[in-house]
């Protein structure tokens, strides 16, 4: 991370200023916002991306008035040579996954907690292309990184507002333009979520790179840790009412049952430690099947010591992988990683730390840290999952 990052939003603010005044409230165009950017992937090497099959991409194109085409990838090596010269977008979701200049990019937004960063989307627009007028429903970054694209804001959106009639993509109805910007490489823009945008490209080659945060929805949540609560519930774990008495009616679901079996359900479902344990692994989950990518032969405890000794070694973060910890009321931490949690104490717990405040940590200053055999033996298990490499 630049050393300014911690202190300064991108030159302009304070970051607890950003916070304070426009994360999730308003959006915020900084022009400039890092002079002399050049995309570290090409147009070529974007549309390759495309091609593989655990490449999550799309295209989109603007077939007309209120008419949009959405076609998936991956796509063919022939595909893009067959579209129009205008209107169309092509968009490659978790570049970082994939590229580690990309992914470098996200330490610039690591003031955001790390469960919260979810990938890098890139988008490559022909000329007059974009996806229409729609909103987001979680906070982005729009870092222009080619050519050039104007950016322009509407209203604030729910799930009432209108959209066109389409199965696949949420372009809004109607579109009223009440500010906008002309974007070019190392310009970026803040929007908050479910602020109403447009984005078109002007003039070919227009590459933005749209760096996402999670918002995860509260339904799924809901059903996520149910799930987990309910697998621990042994079968023989039912209903009783040994002061049943006899009703005047015995068709009436009386209000005393209602409350035993909301007090049934909420014993369960109000246990702090266990929510805790399973929202740390639910956020750091990989999105994408192939993260983390063991290494081809295990590594192992010896290996990691070995490197450990070596002043030029460095533990790099997984492209991909997501880090967190939560300390533990009685001591010590729980480590997450990939959606796996970990209990960590002593020097093993400094460690996770470190692990947690950066994504290249040199073995300088790891070494100190790997002081007993729980500490060695969790570095070397991160590293056998993939999770951390050896650089």
């Amino acid at each position: 991370m630049p050393a300014d990052a911690a202190d300064s939003f991108f030159g302009v603010m304070s970051v607890d200023r950003f916070l304070s005044e426009y994360w999730q409230k308003k959006p915020l165009f900084i022009k400039g916002a890092l002079p002399g950017f050049e995309s570290p992937i090409t147009p070529d090497e974007l549309a390759g991306l495309s091609v593989e099959p655990d490449v999550e991409s799309r295209v989109v194109l603007e077939t007309g008035p209120e008419q949009w085409e959405l076609r998936h990838g991956p796509f063919e090596d022939d595909t893009f040579h067959a579209l129009p010269r205008e209107r169309w977008t092509l968009l490659v979701q978790g570049v970082d996954t994939w590229v580690p200049e990309v992914a470098a990019l996200v330490d610039r937004f690591r003031f955001i907690p790390n469960w919260r960063i979810d990938d890098v989307m890139i988008s490559y627009a022909a000329d007059k292309g974009g996806v229409g007028p729609h909103y987001d429903t979680y906070d982005v970054f729009l870092l222009q990184g080619l050519g050039r694209r104007r950016w322009e804001i509407g209203e604030m959106c729910d799930g009432a507002t209108p959209r066109l009639d389409h199965p696949s993509l949420r372009i809004l109805k109607e579109f009223e333009a009440q500010g906008g910007w002309d974007c070019e490489p190392g310009d970026l823009l803040y929007l908050p979520p479910r602020l109403a945008h447009l984005g078109v490209a002007l003039g070919n080659d227009c590459m933005t790179y749209s760096i996402g945060f999670r918002a995860p929805g509260v339904a799924d949540m809901i059903r996520s840790f149910a799930a987990t609560v309910a697998d621990r519930v042994p079968d023989e774990d039912r209903y009783e009412d040994p002061d049943l008495v006899r009703q005047a009616n015995p068709g009436e679901i009386t209000p005393e049952t209602v409350e035993r079996i909301r007090r049934l359900i909420m014993e369960r479902l109000d246990d702090s430690d266990s929510l805790a344990a399973w929202f740390g692994k639910h956020v750091t989950e990989p999105k994408y099947d192939h993260v983390p990518e063991p290494p081809e032969e295990p590594v192992g405890v010896n290996e990691v010591r070995e490197a450990l000794n070596d002043p030029d070694a460095v533990l790099l973060r997984g492209e991909g992988s997501r880090f967190a910890y939560q300390e533990r009321r009685g001591g010590g931490l729980r480590l997450f990683v990939d959606g796996e949690g970990y209990l960590c104490a002593g020097a093993a717990a400094d460690l996770a730390k470190a692990l947690c405040a950066t994504t290249e940590l040199p073995a300088t200053e790891a070494r100190p840290l790997v002081t007993d055999a729980h500490a060695l033996a969790l570095l070397a298990e991160l590293v056998d999952r993939g999770s951390l490499y050896l650089g």
